[in-house]
């Protein structure tokens, strides 16, 4: 049995919350698309100082709507990072665009926008900026040296909910952005959950029937509301159907009440990590991001380059996991060497930095549910671990 297994739950709930959101199982009705739905965006809007937010069912579905709001065209070039969960990708690549791979930066960890300007071509349609394990990345600078190029910028704040650089929050610098309240983000709504941004009033309006099959009303003045049907389907896209992509009323009360504590949340996880990277910065063989300015960085995550000559990475997890029953993994597989991307024609690229940093990484748990003991415990376990696998190297 682990000690410290790698959770799929980031936080609990508290009994405050819980008792509010059991009422809404026992009489709530509607069960979707009720108050709490307009609740949720409203407060969501608010804590991002953004205007056009809406929730969807995950940030996977929120890329899905914005690949179509792009509008892309055949041969229109995406750039995408290398190093990142699929669903950065897949949404683009399904609407017809051309993938194009761009490394990362391996201070941060996150795209490199040195490499993202060499892959520029007169096809770039969109650059799609993650913050990766929850650090935001500067896209002013992006930005700054697009110049005019009309290219939209997606950001992917999957990982980063509640990340600023200069107070403004991530998602607030690109055209379009994405959320997710996953349930191993710093925020859930129950397990799955996303929001969609965009700056576009136009194609705002749009989004209300894009995730929710169509449905909109019956431009007919004085109808009564069963004539002719009691609600009607249409969309202006040309050639592009809509999804279902809603979230629930329990999801929205959710996250509605979470956005009040988030910052505490994601404050506790700054600590953390300051706790977890100061305590290991004698041992040479890590190599973490500390980045501790506010709110620059909310650690979704807590990984670190393994560097040393004695062992390697697998080592680490192994010694880990059988002696210590402690469970780390890796993240994230190079999206090119996947085969769905292979057989899909995007598997013929190489990123130096991407490469090496997967060969390399190690991500350690991070939950905010874990115990301040059961912190102390991983720590003085991987300093124990790595005393060891020293020693055996030197006992060859």
């Amino acid at each position: 049995m682990m000690k410290i297994p790698w959770s799929g739950k980031s936080h609990e709930f508290l009994k405050s919350e819980i008792k509010i959101l059991s009422k809404i199982i026992e009489k709530g009705d509607p069960l979707t698309g009720g108050k709490y739905l307009k609740l949720f965006e409203e407060r969501l809007s608010k804590y991002l100082n953004l205007k056009n937010v809406f929730a969807v069912s995950s940030a996977a579905a929120a890329l899905d709507i914005i690949a179509l709001l792009c509008q892309i065209k055949k041969n229109d070039e995406i750039i995408i990072p290398a190093h990142t969960y699929c669903a950065s990708a897949i949404p683009f690549a399904r609407n017809g665009g051309k993938i194009v791979w761009s490394d990362i930066d391996l201070k941060t960890r996150t795209v490199s926008v040195d490499d993202i300007i060499k892959k520029i071509t007169k096809k770039t349609k969109v650059i799609v900026v993650v913050h990766l394990y929850g650090y935001a990345l500067d896209v002013r600078k992006l930005k700054t040296r697009l110049k005019k190029k009309k290219i939209l910028i997606v950001e992917d704040c999957a990982q980063a909910f509640g990340a600023e650089v200069s107070g403004r929050k991530v998602g607030s610098f690109g055209d379009f952005a994405c959320y997710s309240f996953h349930a191993q983000k710093n925020m859930t709504t129950l397990g799955e959950g996303g929001a969609i941004a965009l700056k576009n009033v136009s194609l705002a309006k749009k989004v209300p029937g894009l995730r929710h099959n169509g449905h909109c009303s019956f431009k007919i003045k004085n109808r009564e509301y069963w004539k002719p049907a009691m609600g009607n389907l249409d969309m202006d896209l040309r050639n592009k159907w809509p999804y279902k992509f809603t979230l629930s009323e329990i999801q929205c009360a959710t996250g509605f009440l979470l956005l009040k504590r988030v910052n505490k949340l994601n404050k506790m996880r700054i600590s953390r990590a300051k706790y977890i990277i100061q305590s290991l910065s004698k041992f040479k063989e890590l190599k973490f991001f500390s980045e501790f300015k506010k709110r620059r960085h909310v650690y979704h995550l807590i990984p670190a380059q393994v560097l040393s000559k004695n062992f390697n990475r697998d080592d680490l997890i192994s010694i880990l996991y059988k002696k210590f029953k402690i469970q780390c993994v890796v993240q994230y597989y190079p999206l090119y060497k996947y085969p769905l991307f292979k057989k899909m024609g995007f598997g013929k690229s190489y990123c130096k930095n991407t490469e090496f940093f997967f060969n390399n990484m190690i991500s350690f748990p991070f939950h905010v549910w874990m115990s301040n003991s059961e912190l102390v415990y991983m720590v003085n376990s991987i300093k124990k671990a790595i005393t060891i696998l020293n020693k055996n190297f030197e006992n060859k």
